[in-house]
């Protein structure tokens, strides 16, 4: 079976994410499966994060990276919102500070391996309290952060990091379970809050061949650019539109 690199999965999850967010921008043009459909991109983000981390010949400059975007979309957000105000139109994505989230607390685990005792022990409490408490705060925090986690402690281990997301994925089906009167409308709901079908990324990774594919400027800068950017062209164009 023919398997891909970084770079043509990360554009594969472009076009995914775009149509989730055209879904959400224009209500009523797209089914409700497809935003189901999408719900493995940020999962695979999250994974690149965490080959990225191990990969990159400068943490600092990664981690820097990732803040300085979350940020930048912070204000961009910020900006957007106060000018589509008038008709209700908002951008509060932010996967950047996210994943930001996710490469802090596997720095933190990283140097509790590097310790010993007392040290490495409050390390580790440490990076889970962060991991805990940023999750309620960050998108997707609930579902991400955790992602992030399965697929750092069991790199390596494409086995365990599948059974990890499995058992993820039916801890979210059940926190997000809510039955209606009639199946239709429960499958609505399940479409919607679909959180648990992080594990349409599963396919992704085991096509995955480990490669990072074209590396310069435009394949290292694409995402970063395309992410905050295409949400506020949408948007501009719900505002033109309402």
């Amino acid at each position: 079976m023919k398997k891909f690199n970084a770079f043509q999965i990360k554009i594969f999850l472009i076009v995914l994410m775009l149509l989730d967010h055209v879904f959400f921008a224009f209500h009523g043009l797209m089914p409700g499966w497809v935003h189901a459909l999408t719900r493995g991109v940020a999962p695979m983000f999250a994974y690149f994060l965490v080959e990225g981390y191990f990969y990159t010949r400068d943490k600092r400059k990664y981690g820097v990276r990732l803040l300085g975007f979350a940020v930048f979309m912070h204000f961009g957000n910020m900006i957007i919102n106060t000018l589509f105000a008038s008709k209700n139109v908002m951008v509060d994505n932010n996967i950047f500070a996210t994943l930001f989230v996710g490469f802090i607390v596997i720095s933190i685990f990283e140097i509790a391996r590097k310790n010993e005792g007392l040290v490495k022990v409050l390390l580790n409490i440490v990076a889970i309290v962060v991991a805990f408490y940023a999750s309620t705060l960050v998108e997707g925090g609930f579902s991400v952060i955790p992602f992030i986690m399965i697929t750092y402690f069991f790199k390596g281990n494409k086995k365990k990091q599948i059974i990890g997301y499995l058992l993820l994925s039916i801890i979210l089906f059940f926190m997000s379970y809510v039955p209606y009167e009639s199946i239709t409308d429960t499958l609505k709901m399940l479409m919607y809050n679909s959180d648990f079908l992080e594990i349409l990324a599963i396919p992704t990774i085991l096509l995955y061949n480990g490669e990072r594919g074209l590396n310069n400027k435009f394949s290292k800068y694409l995402f970063y650019v395309f992410y905050p950017l295409h949400l506020w062209i949408l948007a501009a164009l719900s505002f033109m539109i309402k």
